[in-house]
């Protein structure tokens, strides 16, 4: 008995119904996994299963408008994707606090200045007199605010590797830095940036962002507590985000 156009149509959507669940299936491990990563860095209260169901969103997403013409594996398609939907999922629950948030930004403005008046990448301890607070002061700022920066950035090369430095750049295009500087311009600044960061941070920014290691395993190969460590791996990321403001501040003013 031959099929009717509908029943033939209707084979069609159920073949790829199969195929869109078999896709997802095969993909869900690397939704954990990039849930997982994310999940290390935020605080205790946000649910990992919340995340991986925004993750799946991602996936489906990228299985909907994959394009097999290209020359990309979906695996590779399909990781941005879910990182976008995880990271929209935490900016619609507003997590941090405002004033947490406010920290951040007055850190990066101690920074700056501190760094325009010695000529040189500031200490903690001139940063905290920066701030007008005690060092300890200022360490507990950093354990306060550290689950914050999640934001995707664009990689830049240092000491011989290839680092997805740090995830803080706005997930929209047009807020991207590749829209103020070329790109290989924005490699060589933050090259040079993290060249010039005290070692030891440096080195926990490669170990967390290019060996993806956790905080915790960091602390055994730099043998400092976890605590002091992430205090750490916060204030690296500020200072590189206190950087790129500076510059991205430059280059407008050069175009306007």
């Amino acid at each position: 008995m031959a099929l009717s156009p509908a029943d033939y149509r209707g084979t069609l959507d159920e073949e790829s119904t199969l195929r869109r669940e078999a896709l997802v299936l095969q993909h869900l491990p690397q939704v954990r996994l990039i849930a997982r990563r994310i999940h290390e860095r935020l605080p205790s209260y946000i649910s990992l299963d919340d995340l991986v169901s925004s993750g799946v969103l991602g996936l489906l997403a990228a299985i909907d408008n994959f394009d097999e013409t290209l020359n990309v594996q979906l695996k590779t398609y399909a990781e941005r994707r879910i990182r976008g939907a995880i990271m929209d999922s935490l900016r619609e629950l507003d997590w941090a606090p405002r004033e947490t948030r406010k920290k951040s930004k007055t850190i990066e403005s101690a920074i700056h200045k501190s760094k325009q008046r010695l000529g040189r990448e500031p200490s903690e301890e001139e940063i905290a007199a920066e701030l007008s607070i005690t060092p300890a002061e200022y360490q507990k700022w950093l354990s306060d605010i550290q689950a914050i920066d999640l934001q995707p950035m664009e990689y830049a090369t240092s000491d011989g590797h290839h680092l997805d430095v740090l995830r803080l750049v706005p997930d929209t295009e047009e807020n991207w830095p590749s829209h103020l500087v070329e790109r290989s311009e924005l490699e060589r600044i933050l090259t040079l940036a993290i060249e010039r960061m005290p070692k030891l941070e440096r080195n926990i920014l490669n170990l967390y962002y290019f060996e993806e290691l956790s905080l915790a395993e960091i602390s055994k190969v730099v043998k400092l507590h976890l605590s002091r460590v992430a205090q750490l791996r916060v204030q690296g990321v500020l200072r590189l985000r206190s950087h790129l403001q500076r510059v991205w501040s430059l280059e407008t003013r050069r175009k306007e």
